[in-house]
């Protein structure tokens, strides 16, 4: 019946402009369901006059079904359901527009992003690593009010619009309630699995033009989130923006860097302490910017591994060095046993061809593979341990030494330990420049020698400052030390005239 004034008039029409008429209804069949039917009509004439109607109808049900899925489909994500990117784009345009019309309406965007995902699409696959977005998903729609919007922007990447909102109060409670939520255990394929998520919040506060503006800086605000140690949430600010910028203007220049020759590799003493001699040099790089001057590698590495840049990065700095090394040693006697350690970022340790790179770049430059040092962090190794065993082995095939970096700081297995083909533990600086006699960071010292002692391991101490530092580590028998109390890290000049010398640290 809804649909008979829209046939009279089709008829109608047909009778004004005598031409055929296309149109669609929908029928209540006997069983009870709707039919979408496209109606084809056109009047039959006898002697110029209408007489009758013929019409032709076809069922169209899973045509417009398919059209209806086409839509849904342009508009949510095909794992979780969710709203996509290109109907919360739409969302956000009329938030922005409602708070154009009222200056008291409020709205917020949390950018999360699922910390370590990559480790379960790593460790246990793709397949599990999906439902653990699904049950993610599900457990965010738990965590809003009816008129909220959940979307998926694409990998482990959420984001939520909270519209009508009181204050940052508001926004701050969901980001803990999600937060909350999602440290609860997931039961994933028969699996246990656990994570957490960072979190970036911008707020409509500061008058945005157009979404991609409010996502941009929720986005800066969840990195930020992530630096400051994942597992967190942190309210956007201006002053992040500019970071940013800052940040891909470097990132810019860093690409070009290593073309145009402007890092540099410092070298800095590493002493045996029994008898205050010269052990080897480690290999710290440092970048001579053209504009910004010398630029530390705190500012630079982080950006470096983000990027992927440390790749090429590191191999130029274990090249540099090694025929740095290698032309000392024609110079000086002294400086044939010295040994030189050089830094291995996770991204590098994660490279199929590490062995192949490495055994090039000893190739080439006719360096000692016995004299080689590389430096893993604790926490990178812990972080894939299984396969960190394999590479190690790998690398311990080149005759080279393996060195744990800041020990004491991550969290180490013992069982994994004993498996590490590694020779050298390095103390982290933080136990050794607060290290006082009898106190709880001199004891932690004297457990990692101790530790390193019982599995045939030799130990380094990083961030030896002062005379009493140095002189509490050999009581405690610490084989080696570096530090601003022996050298800084010099330029190859200056290294080379310290071997011309070849003091004595007693």
């Amino acid at each position: 019946p809804e649909y008979l004034a829209l046939a009279r008039q089709m008829i109608s029409r047909k009778a004004e402009e005598r031409v055929a008429t296309v149109y669609e209804l929908e029928i209540k069949a006997k069983a009870g369901h709707h039919v979408a039917l496209e109606v084809s009509t056109r009047l039959i004439y006898e002697d110029g006059r209408p007489v009758g109607v013929q019409g032709v109808a076809r069922d169209i049900t899973e045509r417009r079904l398919a059209a209806e899925r086409l839509r849904y489909d342009a508009y949510h994500d095909a794992l979780t359901g969710l709203p996509n990117r290109l109907l919360l784009t739409y969302h956000l345009r009329l938030a922005i527009e409602r708070t154009k019309r009222h200056q008291q309406h409020l709205f917020a965007v949390l950018f999360m992003d699922v910390d370590r995902f990559k480790n379960v699409n790593d460790s246990l696959g793709h397949t599990v690593g999906d439902s653990l977005l699904v049950a993610i998903a599900g457990r965010l729609e738990k965590c809003l009010r009816p008129g909220d919007t959940v979307a998926r922007l694409g990998g482990d990447e959420f984001t939520i619009l909270l519209d009508g909102i009181s204050g940052v109060a508001d926004a701050v409670r969901v980001a803990e309630r999600v937060q909350l939520e999602l440290m609860m255990p997931f039961s994933v394929s028969g699996r246990e699995v656990y994570t957490t998520a960072s979190i970036g919040i911008a707020l409509s506060t500061l008058d945005y033009e157009r979404p991609e503006d409010i996502l941009r800086d929720a986005d800066t605000a969840m990195y930020r989130a992530k630096l400051l140690g994942k597992a967190r949430h942190t309210i956007f600010d201006r002053s992040m923006h500019e970071r940013a910028l800052t940040a891909l203007q470097l990132e810019s220049d860093m690409r070009r860097a290593l073309e145009r020759s402007e890092f540099r590799v410092a070298y800095q003493p590493i002493v045996a302490l029994r008898d205050g001699g010269l052990s080897g040099f480690e290999a710290l790089v440092r970048w001579q910017h053209p504009t910004r001057g010398l630029i530390l590698p705190a500012e630079f590495i982080p950006i470096a591994e983000e990027t992927g840049l440390i790749v090429p990065l590191g191999l130029w700095v274990l090249a540099s060095a090694c025929r740095q090394m290698q032309s000392w040693r024609q110079q000086f006697a002294a400086a044939g046993s010295l040994t030189l350690s050089v830094n291995l970022s996770g991204k590098q340790l994660a490279q199929s061809d590490l062995f192949g790179q490495i055994y090039q770049t000893l190739r080439d430059t006719a360096f000692d593979p016995h004299c080689l040092q590389l430096e893993i962090t604790e926490s990178v190794i812990m972080e894939n341990a299984e396969e960190a065993v394999e590479t190690l082995a790998q690398l311990k095939a080149l005759n080279l030494r393996l060195i744990i970096d800041d020990f004491g700081t991550g969290y180490s297995s013992l069982s994994y330990l004993h498996r590490f083909p590694v020779d050298m533990l390095k103390i982290d600086r933080s136990f050794v420049t607060r290290m006082i006699d009898g106190n709880e960071n001199s004891e932690i010292v004297r457990t990692i020698i101790t530790l390193a002692n019982n599995l045939g391991m030799d130990v380094i101490a990083e961030g030896v400052e002062t005379t009493g530092q140095l002189e509490r580590l050999r009581e405690l028998g610490c084989a080696y030390g570096q530090g601003y109390h022996f050298a800084w890290p010099l330029d190859a000049a200056a290294a080379a005239e310290l071997l011309q010398r070849m003091p004595c640290w007693r």
